[in-house]
């Protein structure tokens, strides 16, 4: 099952993205704040990371620096989702790998999905369809 982290200190959105996931089919954990999530990050590895710019004890892009000189987890996938869309954000986001951005007062739910599985494929979701007869 596929791993992401979603490093969030809003706990409302933190338990939307996770239910969101999880329905998908992966495995969602929450880290709430930054130094946490750096720690889940280099432990579990994580196919995915979904991180928070503002967030307590080490900010968004402390976390980005610190993967990027790690070896083992420099290139796991970042979305940032930030109440922040600022270019110069953004810029300094790509220049330390991230590979997409999303805006929390303008994202759904369905976008995040669109956004992880674009990076790492779909969820181990359980296929309920039933077979069409012949």
């Amino acid at each position: 099952m596929k791993k992401i982290l979603i490093v969030e200190d809003e706990k409302l959105i933190a338990d939307l993205l996770q239910k969101k996931l999880t329905d998908k089919g992966y495995y969602a954990f929450i880290a709430n704040d930054g130094e946490k999530g750096l720690e889940e990050i280099k432990s579990k590895h994580p196919d995915l990371v979904l991180l928070d710019i503002i967030l307590p004890r080490l900010n968004g892009f402390e976390i980005l620096e610190a993967m990027r000189k790690d070896n083992e987890v420099k290139d796991i996938p970042v979305v940032i989702i930030s109440n922040s869309g600022q270019p110069l954000e953004i810029d300094k986001a790509r220049e330390l790998g991230v590979k997409s951005w999303l805006v929390k007062t303008e994202f759904d739910p369905e976008e995040v999905i669109e956004k992880v599985e674009e990076q790492i494929g779909k969820g181990d979701e359980v296929n309920n369809k039933e077979q069409a007869s012949p």
